[in-house]
């Protein structure tokens, strides 16, 4: 039976009225309404800035983290939190410089590429072992902004005959970069080769790689350089280093992701691994190379199949780029966590 307001009871009346008070006090103040609503609408951008001299160098941001593309040199040189420090590591003794494709010594800038691999094949296709191969490294590249995206184009290789394109684009609402790396076959002979990814990192705390539950290498990997890091450790699926400082280092595994930890942030790197493929580097598809001092820097390196191209031909990988916060004190408990062990 429905009650006119006449027949409300005192005790009543207020009960209702501390019921519609604790509601409106519920409600999400105009401020935060503000910001759902702004995080709800936001999108990524793209601006054209000049980078450590580098000029036409272009900024992608999502307003939680942002990537620094420099066409001039060929790399991704950033990928950070909007506002924070370095993550990729970056050469500043090369700040603004052109590269050379005649140069006789390797012109390191830092940041994020791509070389064919396998490595041991250059001396024969390129005729030199050492530096890599002119159009992955050593040439500018031509970037077009495709929507929210950026797309750089190398010059064709003339050892590889082979054109690289790398799509650059970051989520709309997360801390995530996407990098899709083409090769394109567009002249000379067939050739076997296969997408490598380096991405120089800043000194860690820690990285890792998530090794498979069985291994193809009785150690869960494979030493690719004389020196075995003096820190590696081997423990519940997973392979962990710190930085050797007097020597360089390098191991292979057949995992497909890979961590790269400081004190406050996480970089996580996934490359899937294809089953039953070929893989260079002693069938290696995911690799940790530290380097020495005085250049404080390490590499997580992602490796895909080999296949051998033939004029008309393609070939992609794609890396996915995830930035974290820590919230663990301890390193190994921080990468179990993000992985959900």
């Amino acid at each position: 039976m429905f009650r006119t307001r006449k027949q409300f009871s005192a005790p009543l009346a207020i009960s209702i009225v501390l019921t519609l008070v604790s509601a409106v006090l519920a409600q999400p103040t105009p401020a935060r309404f503000s910001q759902t609503k702004a995080q709800a609408t936001h999108s990524v951008s793209v601006s054209k800035v000049t980078y450590h001299g580098w000029p036409n160098s272009l900024v992608l941001s999502n307003g939680q983290v942002e990537a620094l593309v420099v066409p001039a040199i060929g790399r991704v040189m950033q990928f950070h939190f909007v506002g924070e420090g370095s993550v990729f590591f970056e050469n500043r003794e090369m700040d603004g410089k052109a590269p050379d494709p005649a140069a006789k010594d390797w012109g390191n800038f830092g940041g994020d590429k791509s070389w064919p691999s396998p490595q041991a094949d250059w001396e024969k296709v390129t005729k030199r072992s050492w530096p890599p191969p002119v159009g992955f490294d050593s040439m500018p590249v031509q970037a077009t902004v495709k929507g929210k995206a950026v797309e750089l184009v190398s010059a064709v290789d003339p050892a590889y005959g082979i054109r690289e394109r790398r799509r650059i684009e970051l989520a709309r609402r997360e801390p995530v970069m996407t990098i899709t790396t083409t090769y394109e076959k567009v002249s000379g002979d067939p050739v076997k080769v296969g997408v490598w990814v380096i991405t120089q990192m800043a000194e860690p705390l820690r990285a890792f790689i998530v090794l498979p539950a069985k291994s193809q290498y009785p150690d869960g990997y494979t030493k690719l350089m004389d020196v075995r890091p003096r820190d590696l450790k081997v423990e519940d699926g997973l392979l962990s280093l710190t930085r050797d400082q007097k020597d360089a280092t390098k191991v292979g595994t057949d995992g497909g992701t890979l961590l790269w930890m400081n004190e406050q942030d996480v970089l996580r790197i996934d490359a899937p691994r294809v089953a039953g493929a070929e893989y260079p580097d002693q069938g290696s598809s995911a690799e940790i190379y530290t380097n020495q001092d005085p250049l404080a820097y390490i590499e997580l390196e992602t490796l895909g199949p080999l296949s051998t191209m033939k004029v008309g031909d393609h070939m992609q990988r794609t890396n996915t780029y995830t930035l974290l916060r820590r919230t663990e004190k301890d390193p190994a408990a921080e990468a179990k966590k993000i992985l959900g062990r």
